[in-house]
């Protein structure tokens, strides 16, 4: 009977494994880049530059408001990264047995991004909900305040006052945003990592390196126009009449562009890419680790 067990073990954590080990690099990718995203929302919300946020925020503030969001930002790792990841490597691994055993095309780890990055946000969406909600709020008038305490607390709000479907909001842009995140990290760092090991012959550190830099690149250049626009709408209140500021995602853009253009889309990409970039590289170096250490111990 224990044989069995650990047999049945055994089976199921190859299954598993993906998933619990992108979620937990991601959780500890946020846990050091958090106040940077902080910085980001309020950049987005027309708070000023970077400089300014960050003074304003620790004289208004103090310290510990980098963090607010921090128990949001960890849930949605654990949704969001736990399933893009997770299904990331299921959906390449079914493809290359597909292909034979040889490696993919990059448009094959293209689709595979678009795929993960698309279940991932499904799952993720309420997390990220909430999250955006927390950092937007000390930028609120007072009496708009939602003062949610943590994230549970404030998916416990969203259903009780705005019903269950609420905890989507947003979630067209949010799933869309992913899928061009998903598609420019994943793909480009499975390729990278060819170029780099293969092709220019780095040892395995220097690839790490080299192909999550490239990775967080290219999932900041393809994703920052559909965030700016999943930012607008996760956070917007109705005026006097109960009229939204938009109606949608399609109508944020076309407003978006007719007023400000093009590069409107693009405000705070520096910001947006340091926030990105290191954490799509950290997310991979600590997946690399877990990789390792799970090897080293016989997972």
């Amino acid at each position: 009977m224990a044989e069995e067990k650990k047999a049945q073990a055994a089976g199921i954590w190859p299954k598993v494994k993906p998933f619990v080990n992108g979620g937990a690099s991601g959780m500890l990718a946020t846990c050091v880049i958090q106040p940077i995203d902080m910085i980001k929302v309020r950049i987005q919300l027309g708070q000023g530059s970077a400089a300014t946020v960050t003074k304003n925020m620790l004289r208004e503030e103090g310290v510990g408001a980098f963090y607010k969001g921090l128990s949001a930002g960890l849930l949605r790792q654990a949704t969001y990264t736990t399933a893009r990841l997770g299904s990331f490597k299921m959906l390449t691994n079914k493809a290359i047995e597909a292909n034979d055993g040889k490696p993919l095309p990059l448009y094959q780890k293209a689709v595979c991004g678009l795929t993960a990055g698309a279940i991932g946000a499904c799952v993720g969406s309420p997390a990220d909900l909430a999250l955006i909600r927390m950092q937007a709020d000390a930028t609120l008038p007072a009496a708009q305040r939602r003062n949610y305490s943590n994230a549970f607390h404030a998916l416990y709000r969203i259903v009780a006052d705005e019903g269950v479907l609420a905890l989507w909001k947003g979630a067209g842009p949010t799933v869309v945003r992913a899928m061009a995140l998903n598609m420019g990290m994943l793909a480009s760092y499975d390729q990278s990592v060819e170029f780099f090991k293969d092709s220019l012959g780095l040892g395995e550190a220097a690839t790490v390196l080299g192909a999550s830099t490239v990775s967080g690149f290219f999932a900041s250049a393809c994703s920052l126009p559909f965030d700016y626009v999943k930012t607008q709408i996760q956070k917007m209140q109705p005026d006097a009449e109960g009229k939204y500021p938009y109606s949608g995602s399609l109508d944020c853009a076309m407003k978006t562009l007719k007023s400000g253009g093009l590069f409107k889309f693009y405000t705070g990409f520096p910001v947006y890419c340091v926030r990105i970039a290191p954490h799509v590289m950290m997310t991979w170096i600590f997946l690399n680790q877990i990789q390792k250490a799970q090897k080293k111990i016989g997972l």
